[in-house]
């Protein structure tokens, strides 16, 4: 009886999966396949694979190299600032906990393009961090902060450390403060009880956090194109151009899904390498 009702609750999420997720996937899918006239009108008279033969071309190498180096720092960056905010608001917020995490969540009720904007007014050149600078004397003329990798890498952590705090602050809350306290009466130092109990019992929220980082930073082509300038080349920004300014809807869906099997086994890898490596 459980599993039947398991099974009708679990209709409506499936349904929603198909309808907006795995459908237009398969659209996407069959217009990689096909190919388009001078009008950017998709032809799929006589469908082939040459889009993706023309994918892996070695020229897409260094952008996608680059896209998947600032989801890297982007991410790694996301769960070093995310996990000591989850771990405070879990063990010091008390009755406040739910106020901080909407705090959290509050970037999301703003354009992520307007944040991105934003980054602009901070970093340049007449921005708020070289005026700070030259006020306190510390430089006299400003520092190329825009169009720079730390920009673009700035600008994506800030866009999303909240998907890594989320998953981090349910994993953490989730500890039995009794197991970290029978560590410690164990004679483990603090450092040792986090690393031995904490850390690896914590392990399931920081997959989560990595994996709700990583796959939307290495998608991400607005930071790197506002952040970045036009010498930023990034995966995701070739794609864009594809889809939006030459129009070539097939080979733009073949470098999409070819992004997407890239990222999905990266991601695994990872994964599975840092599971090893922290649980032994």
């Amino acid at each position: 009886m459980r599993d039947r009702l398991g099974g009708t609750l679990a209709l409506p999420g499936l349904g929603w999966l198909t309808l907006f997720f795995l459908v237009p996937l398969g659209f996407i899918l069959i217009v990689s396949l096909g190919d388009h006239d001078r009008f950017g009108r998709v032809l799929l008279d006589s469908p082939s694979l040459d889009n993706y033969g023309a994918a892996l071309d070695p020229v897409y190498l260094r952008p996608a190299w680059n896209g998947l180096r600032y989801a890297a720092a982007t991410t790694i960056l996301c769960l070093l600032i995310g996990y000591p905010i989850a771990y405070w608001i879990s063990r010091y917020g008390g009755t406040h906990k739910t106020l901080l995490l909407v705090l959290v969540m509050l970037p999301f009720w703003t354009s992520y393009l307007i944040r991105t904007y934003a980054w602009i007014t901070i970093l340049g050149d007449n921005g708020v961090v070289n005026s700070v600078l030259q006020t306190i004397g510390l430089t006299r003329e400003p520092i190329i902060l825009l169009n720079t990798d730390l920009a673009v890498v700035l600008g994506m952590t800030y866009g999303f450390v909240p998907f890594a705090i989320l998953p981090l602050f349910v994993s953490i809350d989730r500890l039995d403060d009794a197991l970290v306290a029978a560590a410690r009466d164990l004679y483990a130092s603090g450092r040792a009880a986090f690393r031995h109990v904490t850390l690896p019992l914590t392990m399931p929220g920081i997959i989560a956090a990595a994996i709700l980082t990583f796959i939307p930073a290495v998608g991400d082509y607005v930071t790197p194109d506002l952040l970045g300038g036009a010498q930023t080349t990034t995966i995701a920004k070739i794609i864009q151009t594809e889809f939006l300014g030459a129009r070539d809807w097939p080979s733009g869906a073949a470098l999409g899904f070819l992004l997407m099997a890239a990222t999905i086994l990266g991601s695994l890898a990872v994964i599975r390498t840092l599971r090893r490596e922290v649980l032994g």
